[in-house]
């Protein structure tokens, strides 16, 4: 279990979900309790229209432990997990879904496995409760698909039940819809990553916000993955090489092409000969086009980290002498 000192904060974005925070509540705080450590917890009420944000302000009236951030409209899970870091205390960040799908008994078997060294312990639902064979196969495919383009092998990144320690958000900025994947960004930043199996129930109350149009952004976000993986300091590789090669094929086959194409004259051939010339020039103006977007982007990605005194790494220690360390 984690030291005393060690405070905790319970992150929860709520939309649309007033059936079921009476009973979270009560679930968390018979686990909270029986812990006997300091704690908070932290809900986020997305823009929500449905009442939930009243009653969120009877637990928190009832409950010195509730603090309530409700945002004036519905920003989405990854910024209502913003918001919610943004305005917790604790050391550790516990986040978790408001649906009941799962168990809060499941956070001190986390907080325990955070103790042996890690920086992130991910949910990972193995018997899942309540979702289609549709929804569930592609959730599969993208943990797959995830794992093969990082080299993180986690089975379950769509698990919103995750344990953190705070210092990770100061190397993962938090926007877009990047709350998918954030225990990849944290690995790829250097993170220690561990997973452990928790319970998954069907819905208690409420109905689901996500629907397979997600499989599409889904597949979006994993060519930003992969970016961010392997070209965010060096985008002129991406561009730049494909260009330089189709620049490189096109002016070499282009005397060729201008030569069949006056040797046809007006025979049959010379519409084939025409069309292998624009294919040609075709060729030139995307090598073109793409070695001049490299090195826009090139310029871009070193004014983002220059000017704002940005590094591309990650710092974990700090030693001075026998006395003095510094870790994260």
């Amino acid at each position: 279990m984690l030291k005393q000192a060690n405070s905790l904060s319970l992150i929860i974005p709520v939309h649309n979900e007033a059936g079921n925070l009476a009973l979270l509540h009560r679930r968390i705080r018979d686990v909270m309790s029986s812990m006997h450590q300091q704690y908070e917890v932290v809900y986020v009420d997305d823009g929500s229209t449905d009442g939930s944000l009243s009653v969120l302000e009877q637990l928190a009236g009832a409950d010195l432990h509730v603090r309530v951030v409700g945002l004036s409209r519905n920003f989405g899970q990854t910024a209502a997990l913003a918001a919610g870091v943004a305005h917790s205390r604790g050391e550790v960040l516990i986040l978790l879904d408001a649906d009941l799908q799962n168990d809060p008994a499941d956070i001190p078997r986390l907080l325990s496995k955070l103790e042996e060294g890690y920086d992130l312990v991910s949910g990972w639902r193995r018997k899942r409760r309540g979702d289609g064979w549709l929804r569930c196969l592609l959730s599969r495919l993208a943990n797959f698909l995830v794992a093969r383009i990082t080299g993180i092998p986690i089975h379950d990144l769509g698990c919103t039940l995750k344990v953190y320690r705070r210092a990770v958000f100061a190397h993962v900025p938090l926007y877009g819809e990047m709350h998918r994947f954030l225990a990849a960004y944290a690995a790829l930043a250097g993170a220690r990553v561990a997973e452990v199996e928790v319970r998954h129930y069907p819905r208690y109350a409420g109905r689901s916000h996500y629907g397979l149009d997600r499989t599409l952004r889904v597949l979006l976000d994993l060519l930003l993955l992969k970016f961010y993986r392997s070209f965010a300091t060096r985008p002129q590789q991406l561009l730049g090489l494909p260009g330089l090669l189709a620049l490189v094929l096109g002016l070499a086959f282009l005397p060729l092409v201008l030569i069949l194409v006056l040797l046809a004259g007006r025979s049959r051939a010379a519409f084939w000969s025409g069309s292998l010339l624009l294919g040609a020039l075709g060729f030139c103006c995307f090598g073109l086009l793409s070695l001049q977007l490299s090195l826009l982007a090139e310029m871009l990605m070193r004014t983002y980290y220059e000017s704002q005194n940005k590094r591309p790494y990650v710092v974990r220690c700090l030693v001075s002498g026998a006395e003095h360390r510094e870790c994260w």
